[in-house]
């Protein structure tokens, strides 16, 4: 999938940043680059837009106005130097929120989970399949059944992790990446390089801290974003 993307900036270094890490992506067409809301308003008249690389303190008429004001907006990915705009970003249900200065790695996570909401956006309609409460992880000679309301969080262990239930805990011989895959992302988010929390077990946040309910745990700074996402702060 390809996704036609536009930049809006008014400022020229962002814009020609911003194009460079298009032109590495090989899922993105760049139809326009804007200096302003109203560029971008002819640029979405003339062009199909799928995604916006939007920033939000712009002359006139800031990202989040022209946003608003959009009655079928495209697909949205914040770009600024102002991080207290992070929640009225979220609440405009953009793809995510980029901060200035912006590393390709970072930029590239937000054009992956673009063309995953695409994606999912246009799949057919099928019948909702119910999905298991539960993970087998191998202890010694056997397969042990997990469920996952009993999965507070998980530490990573080099190529192995931790899995705490309360306060029990389980060695398994799998990497964080792993559980990253089979358990499922409406209820656990990794938060840190090292952790991954089952969200219902959080019960306060102290600053960079998720105070569970046998644990706290520090949350890294690239993970803060995606959490404030998923918890709707």
């Amino acid at each position: 999938m390809r996704l036609n993307c536009m930049i809006v900036d008014d400022e020229p270094i962002a814009r020609d940043i911003l194009k460079s890490y298009i032109e590495q992506c090989p899922e993105l067409v760049l139809v326009k680059s804007c200096r302003s809301a109203s560029e971008a308003y002819e640029g979405l008249h003339e062009f199909t837009t799928d995604l916006i690389f939007l920033d939000i303190q712009m002359p006139v008429i800031t990202g989040t106005e022209f946003l608003r004001s959009l009655r079928k907006p495209p697909l949205v990915i914040f770009t600024t130097a102002y991080s207290n705009f992070a929640v009225e970003g979220f609440e405009l249900n953009s793809v995510d929120y980029l901060l200035k200065p912006i590393t390709f790695e970072r930029f590239y996570q937000s054009v992956q989970k673009a063309t995953e909401r695409k994606h999912f956006s246009e799949r057919p309609e099928i019948k909702e399949q119910k999905v298991p409460d539960y993970t087998f992880i191998r202890q010694d000679n056997r397969l042990l059944r997990i469920n996952h309301k009993d999965i507070e969080y998980i530490q990573a262990e080099g190529d192995f992790s931790s899995v705490y239930l309360g306060e029990k805990r389980l060695f398994a011989s799998l990497q964080l990446k792993s559980f990253e895959e089979l358990l499922p992302a409406e209820k656990f988010l990794r938060v840190h390089r090292s952790y991954m929390v089952n969200l219902d077990k959080i019960r306060a946040i102290k600053g960079n801290v998720l105070e569970l309910q046998q644990a706290e745990i520090p949350v890294g700074a690239s993970y803060r974003l995606a959490l404030m996402d998923h918890l709707r702060i």
